[in-house]
């Protein structure tokens, strides 16, 4: 990571001031990899936002300091986030207290992440941690095993660069699911 970036943080996570396994996150749509265009995120975080797990309302309230940053990439993750959690009245208070400028809030409405919504057979939106169940029986290749229909699949997650695919165990195995092969219970 970039020691700029490192020492713009104080070696802190910029959304949650947590130092567990600190990484630099490109936010997207940007494509350069500037100081402006990244954060520096712990792996809960970042877990979350790219939602390999699911979002836990308890852990953002941090967003409280974070949505004063002066770091563009910050406060475009930090209006996400907070656009996720829009169930819960203190998230959409944060929300409203911000400030964007008009190409941040460009930036922050233009996500690359809102086109991929992931969707079972029935057309049901999944999230990371949602049940499913195999509605086919499914060969799983190099595994030697086939999944069979009615399958429970708990605790999903979603791969994010590909709505067809979902992640999750069968068998004590983690395998990769295409969605048009589940439904959500």
């Amino acid at each position: 990571m970039d020691m700029g970036l490192l020492e713009r943080s104080g070696n802190k996570c910029e959304l949650c001031n947590g130092t567990k396994e600190l990484t630099a996150h490109l936010v997207a749509p940007k494509t350069e990899e500037t100081a402006d265009h990244q954060a520096v995120v712990c792996v809960d975080c970042l877990q979350q936002i790219t939602q390999t797990a699911p979002l836990e309302p308890n852990h953002w309230h941090c967003l409280n300091e974070s949505i004063w940053s002066e770091v563009p990439a910050v406060k475009v993750l930090a209006y996400r986030v907070l656009g996720r959690l829009n169930a819960h009245p203190w998230a959409t208070d944060l929300k409203d207290m911000m400030y964007l400028e008009e190409a941040t809030q460009e930036w922050a409405d233009h996500s690359a992440d809102a086109a991929l919504v992931h969707k079972d057979s029935n057309g049901n939106v999944l999230q990371a941690g949602d049940s499913v169940t195999l509605i086919q029986d499914l060969n799983v290749k190099g595994a030697g095993f086939t999944a069979k229909r009615g399958t429970a699949v708990r605790r999903i997650r979603l791969v994010h660069d590909n709505a067809e695919h979902i992640e999750g165990k069968v068998d004590g195995q983690q395998i990769v699911i295409l969605t048009k092969y589940v439904k959500k219970t």
